[in-house]
């Protein structure tokens, strides 16, 4: 007999919880823990073979767990860290129970029926504890942003082409164009429709917050012979050499903008302050992030872009001085 196939978070979970279980039952024989585990024999041994291999960080033979089962009983042994359950306090258990239900919002979930369980499990267990977590409610978006995206999905569907009223947020403009959607993704907590666009004659990536308006029109949606969506992996964001190559001295505050961002050099000065070099498709964002490090970041180059955001400022304090504030 072999080992239980089974997916490797479903595997995670067991061992979160078999090893407490197990700590607190030395010397258990084999065939009965494996009975009461919901496994197979050679899936305990299995398992115990894996736990070897963990431990805390370091990696010496100290940090790692012990397990024997030699003689058909099992002991565990350097576990101290995972040997008692976990148990939440009220703030973890609602985050919880927040987030599933946040997962269980999105539509076309995969784990769906995981979610709901794992969700079941802990209002029931939480009980009094979080007695006004029935009253939490979670919706993923406007409701304008829920209707876009059943339309779209729609035009999907039936491979519908859509025209929309689109607002390109770094020039303030709202834009009239026909798209051929590709699919509706959820990246970062927002949804974007990926499609041909026919105003671009080019594939684009659109959030569904920024459309003002959908039309499913009644022709034919396919996209052009050997058009991919993007690959989406690394991010959002995909640098080119067409884009504009932007360096940013940053005060150490800001120094999470080199790990949040793509970046293509980084040097850290003397004085602990950041040099970085990053491409960006429209400097407007540049002077948008500038601003909002107020004061935390300046741009050594381009001095088109530098000028930019000086001129920014310098309106900013113009409308700050005519309030009166």
């Amino acid at each position: 007999m072999t080992a239980t196939v089974e997916s490797a978070t479903g595997r995670l979970a067991r061992l979160l919880t078999m090893v407490p279980w197990l700590v607190n039952r030395q010397g258990i024989d084999l065939t009965e823990a494996a009975a009461e585990l919901g496994v197979t024999p050679e899936q305990v041994e299995a398992d115990l073979m894996l736990l070897f291999l963990c431990g805390t960080p370091g990696h010496m033979p100290d940090d790692l767990i012990e397990a024997e089962w030699e003689d058909g009983r099992v002991y565990l042994r350097n576990a101290d860290t995972i040997s008692t359950p976990l148990r939440l306090n009220r703030d973890e258990a609602l985050a919880l129970i927040v987030g599933l239900r946040t997962l269980l919002a999105i539509p076309d979930l995969s784990e769906r029926g995981a979610a709901s369980r794992a969700l079941a499990k802990l209002t029931s267990a939480t009980g009094e504890m979080l007695e006004g977590a029935g009253q939490v409610q979670v919706a993923l978006g406007a409701d304008s942003e829920r209707e876009a995206l059943a339309l779209l999905r729609g035009a999907l569907d039936r491979s519908r082409r859509v025209h929309l009223r689109y607002l390109v947020a770094a020039r303030d403009e709202s834009t009239e164009r026909d798209v051929d959607p590709m699919r509706v993704v959820n990246l970062d907590g927002r949804w974007y429709l990926e499609g041909w666009c026919h105003r671009a004659e080019d594939r684009r990536l659109f959030r569904l917050d920024r459309i003002e308006h959908v039309e499913v029109l009644d022709v034919d949606g396919t996209p052009p012979e050997g058009v991919q969506p993007r690959e989406l992996s690394d991010g959002l964001f995909q640098p080119s050499a067409d884009d504009v190559l932007v360096q940013l001295l940053l005060e150490p505050a800001a120094a999470w903008v080199a790990e949040y961002y793509p970046i293509e050099q980084v040097a850290t000065r003397p004085d602990g302050k950041i040099e970085v070099d990053l491409r960006v498709t429209d400097p407007t964002w540049v002077v948008s992030l500038v601003s909002r490090l107020g004061g935390e970041a300046v741009v050594l180059a381009p001095a088109a872009v530098a000028d930019r955001v000086s001129a920014a400022a310098r309106e900013a304090l113009a409308t700050y001085d005519q309030s009166g504030a």
